[in-house]
Order: C-alpha cells, then sequence, then structure tokens
C-alpha cells in the first residue's frame, strides 16, 4: 500500500510518545519519586485502558495530520532527540479545545501530555523556556507547542525538609580568587567547572543571555565539558561526567537567572536567594530533569548585602554565587557534607557591578 511522506511522520511521531509508567518503557529517572525540589509530587499516569488509547492515537492522528509538513519534522525532531536537536517552534492556534475520555484539553496541554508529560494536569505548571518564540506572549492566538520548548515549573517546599539544611557558614567558595581571572566587566556571570576539589578548565565567561553547559549534546553550542582535559581518574568522578549528557541550560531573564535541568538526572543548587534571607541555613535544592527553578534573583541579592553583615562584609562574593552539582548530592543526609566532595559541579559566579 501507498505510504505518503505524512503518513510517516504521523506514524512516527505515534511511536515516540512519552510512555506512561507500567507499559514498560517509561524511564523513571525523569521523574523520581518524591517530585522537584521535594515539593509537590510528580505521580505518573498510570497505564491508559485499551479503548482510551485507542481513542488517544486517532484523537492524536487527526490532529497531526493537519499540520503541516514541515511543521511535522520539526516536532518529530524535538521528540526523537529529547530535547537534544535545535528544533523549531510549532505555532498552533491557542484556543482550540479537544475532548478525550469526556474531559476537555487544550491543544497545547495534549500535545505536552502525549509527547513529553503524561502526568501533566494544567499548563500554569509550565514555564516556557527563553528560546520560544512564544516566550512573554499573553494571550496570543498562535502559541508554540513544541513540548521540549517548555520545562516543568519547580516549586519550592515550605516548610523544607531539616536534612536538607546546609549551614549558611559553609557557603564561601573554595576559589575566592576565580573572579580576578578575568578583566571583562561585559560578561553577567562567569562559570567554574570542578571535579570535587580541583578545578578543570578556565572560567566561562558569559555574555549572551543564555549558555548551554553540558558533556555530550546533538548540536551543542556553549560551555562543552565533554571537551575538558581532567586528569581526576576517580571511577565515581568518570561515570558522573558520562550522566551529565545534555547538561543544564543557564538564562538571564527579566525576573532573574533560571536553570533548566535538560540532562537525565537530578542536579542539586544552593543559592543565597532561594531561601528565606532571615535564615541562617541555606537548603540544597533537588531539581528534576526537565524542571526549571529560578536559581538567582539580583534584586533579592542586592537586599542580602547589608553593611552590618559580617557574612557578607567579609565576602562579598557570597550572595552572588550559585553551586550546582550534578547527579550527587551533598548535605546532612549524604555522606558529602560539602560540595568539594561532590564529582562533578558547577560554580556560577554573578557580576554584580
Amino acid at each position: 500500500m501507498f505510504r505518503t511522506k505524512r503518513t510517516g511522520l504521523v506514524r512516527r511521531l505515534w511511536r515516540s510518545r512519552a510512555p506512561v509508567e507500567g507499559d514498560g518503557e517509561a524511564d523513571t529517572r525523569t521523574h523520581g519519586s518524591g517530585g522537584c525540589c521535594m515539593g509537590k509530587s510528580t505521580k505518573v499516569a498510570g497505564k491508559t485502558s485499551t479503548g482510551t488509547e485507542a481513542e488517544l492515537k486517532a484523537l492524536i492522528n487527526s490532529i497531526l495530520k493537519q499540520i503541516k509538513e514541515k511543521q511535522l519534522e520539526g516536532l518529530l525532531q524535538a521528540v526523537e532527540s529529547k530535547g537534544g536537536a535545535r528544533s523549531p517552534c510549532l505555532l498552533l492556534p491557542s484556543k482550540v479545545d479537544t475532548k478525550l475520555d469526556q474531559q476537555s484539553y487544550s491543544l497545547p496541554l495534549l500535545l505536552y501530555k502525549v509527547f513529553r508529560w503524561p502526568d501533566l494536569m494544567d499548563c500554569s505548571e509550565l514555564k516556557r523556556l527563553s528560546c520560544c518564540e512564544s516566550y512573554g506572549e499573553i494571550n496570543p492566538e498562535l502559541v508554540c507547542c513544541n513540548p521540549h520548548h517548555m520545562s516543568r515549573l519547580c516549586e519550592l517546599e515550605s516548610p523544607p525538609p531539616p536534612y536538607s539544611r546546609y549551614p549558611m557558614d559553609f557557603l564561601k567558595p573554595p576559589d575566592s580568587q576565580a573572579v580576578q581571572e578575568s578583566g571583562d566587566r561585559s560578561h553577567w556571570c562567569m562559570v567554574a567547572y570542578w571535579e570535587e576539589k580541583t578545578r578543570v578548565g578556565r572560567l566561562y565567561s558569559v555574555q549572551e543571555p543564555s549558555l548551554d553547559i553540558f558533556y555530550d549534546l546533538p548540536q551543542g553550542n556553549g560551555f562543552c565539558l565533554g571537551q575538558l582535559s581532567s586528569d581526576n581518574k576517580s571511577p565515581l568522578v568518570q561515570m558522573v561526567r558520562t550522566k551529565i549528557g545534555y547538561g543544564i541550560q543557564l538564562s538571564r531573564e527579566h525576573d532573574g537567572v533560571w536553570v533548566y535541568n535538560r540532562s537525565c538526572y537530578p542536579i542539586f543548587i544552593k543559592s543565597a536567594t532561594l531561601d528565606n534571607p532571615d535564615s541562617r541555613t541555606l537548603l540544597v535544592h533537588k531539581v528534576f530533569p526537565g524542571f526549571s527553578i529560578k536559581a538567582f534573583d539580583f534584586e533579592k541579592a542586592d537586599s542580602l548585602q547589608r553593611p552590618n553583615d559580617h557574612e557578607f562584609t567579609q565576602q562579598p562574593r557570597t550572595g552572588f554565587t550559585v553551586q550546582i552539582s550534578f547527579v550527587k548530592g551533598w548535605g546532612q543526609c549524604y555522606t558529602r557534607q560539602f560540595i568539594s566532595s561532590c564529582p562533578c559541579w558547577l560554580e556560577v559566579i554573578f557580576n554584580n557591578q
């Protein structure tokens, strides 16, 4: 039977849909067991019945067959590469609703659920990435439905669990001379990559609004950790390096600096602006794959620099530094008490000039 190119694209997209828990294909690394930042749980929807599965397939096929062939190719590129390859926006009507199993879904929500997050309940749980054409748009007629131009929004828990607290006294960065290595003041931050107590490679000065930091990323452009030469022979370090994968995206936006976890494993973040400014302890936040967190707030950081505050008087960089560990956490609940014991981690130093 003759098969058109469009039909082939639709079939490949259906085969590439996001697996749900119970179908034998779901990757539990992308969900975790307790949710992002130990906050709102991210339970994955169970396996649908055969009837519902057939209904969903028929609905998705009917939707995809109305999309232009070039748009299908872009969506397929995004889905098959799991966001690793650059893909165009998929601009579709924002106010078209579809019905499935007697429930109504907006077109964007349905596509996000089918091709990335089966457990997604509402678009308010998402944050649009700054690379997307629909970023910052308010109630547009056309909205991007590319699921890999979105991220799950990391909501902080209140009150935080005591085991993840980390004394503020230990916030001081291990390399107090790092900021002096660059005389260029046009950057908005610098990034240092560490393996345990040793910094690897040079400081990376960031001038563009966003930066990809990765080990192995298709069409990668940014700070490639895989190209750095390291003398560390530790099996744990070598293992964690390979698990960095697509890594993270660091982006400066109107409300602060966001970190998007593009990898298949959790990352751990500590920042003075993520927590109560009156607290003497900071939290180490766990961010699951596919989630974004506002890791730094410039206005809040300025308010932390109080003239009578001994901590910030002695260590002016303290409030302008974020530490990020790949795969492995640290703190009171771990054998690693300090980030300098983590196999692979980043120090992000913001320019406060």
